[in-house]
């Protein structure tokens, strides 16, 4: 029995509730009598730590999930620190659950009006809200800069995308935190709808309306497919949609490209597709300084 409850808490990060003690079959008098043998240490109501009363962070997320019964997860504040999301040095431990029976000390116990079953999942063995649900949760205490952060590092650690956040929020429109999220993807996100082809033509009619000379489109150079180029200022400019460029091998991908291109005697422009609609003069103006000083030479 001791080798069974030593397997449990090993997976729980060192904790275990009553009732899955009783689930493999210790009465509630052995319990009790381990108990004040110092084998098992109360954390909270029916809830244990096996063998030693110290416990690292995730034995109290995983003990605060425990008491408050089946069905209860990590969320907020806690979930984002799981997740990696966002620290959290709060000695409250944050946990979503429709039923608790009970206030537990050092536990804020959220009770949602609606929690899917495909927004929590376990993560690291401990029952937690989705990365998605976890930033709506969060979105509606964050100032916008706080949550573009949170969106950033959610991109960084690719844990969920922009139209999985976009539907999460539409689901739960009376969410406090929708109104929020929604208005931040669309700040954070914005431009990014623009397809390849889209970045062409916009590309292509900026050149036009500056007197800037056409470009050749998706031209091969150096084996690589690139997306402008000025062949008689020997000029390169690529323009990178964070939707098709986020990804770690996209980034290797076109520094890798650079290096080539630049052996082959090119120079290469990079402009995101955010700042070609927003600063399209901005962008002129740097592309004509770059051929003006190439025909120079």
């Amino acid at each position: 029995m001791d080798r069974e409850i030593a397997g449990l808490a090993r997976r729980q990060h060192g904790v275990v509730s009553a009732r899955q003690l009783a689930a493999l079959g210790l009465p509630q008098q052995a319990v009790a009598h381990r108990a004040a043998a110092g084998r098992l240490h109360r954390v909270h109501h029916g809830v244990y730590a096996v063998g030693h009363p110290v416990l690292g962070i995730r034995g109290h997320w995983m003990a605060a999930v425990l008491a408050c019964g089946p069905g209860a997860a990590l969320s907020h504040a806690s979930a984002a620190a799981l997740w990696d999301l966002r620290r959290s040095a709060a000695g409250i431990v944050d946990v979503t659950a429709r039923r608790t029976g009970r206030k537990r000390p050092g536990l804020r116990i959220h009770r949602p009006r609606t929690l899917p079953p495909d927004e929590t999942t376990t993560h690291e063995g401990i029952p937690t809200t989705t990365p998605a649900r976890t930033i709506l949760d969060l979105a509606g205490a964050l100032s916008p800069t706080r949550l573009n952060r949170l969106l950033d590092q959610a991109e960084i650690l690719e844990l969920t995308d922009y139209p999985a956040l976009a539907a999460i929020a539409r689901a739960h429109p009376g969410h406090h935190g929708a109104t929020k999220l929604e208005r931040a993807l669309h700040t954070h996100y914005a431009g990014a709808t623009l397809t390849n082809s889209d970045l062409e033509v916009r590309f292509l009619e900026l050149c036009r309306s500056r007197g800037l000379p056409m470009p050749l489109v998706n031209a091969d150079l150096a084996g690589k497919q690139i997306d402008f180029l000025f062949a008689d200022a020997r000029l390169v400019v690529e323009v990178d949609s964070w939707r098709y460029h986020k990804t770690r091998h996209a980034f290797e991908n076109d520094r890798a490209r650079d290096v080539l291109t630049l052996r082959a005697g090119y120079r290469t422009l990079r402009f995101t597709d955010r700042r070609l609609e927003r600063e399209p003069h901005g962008v002129a103006e740097a592309i004509a300084a770059v051929l003006a000083d190439r025909r120079a030479a």
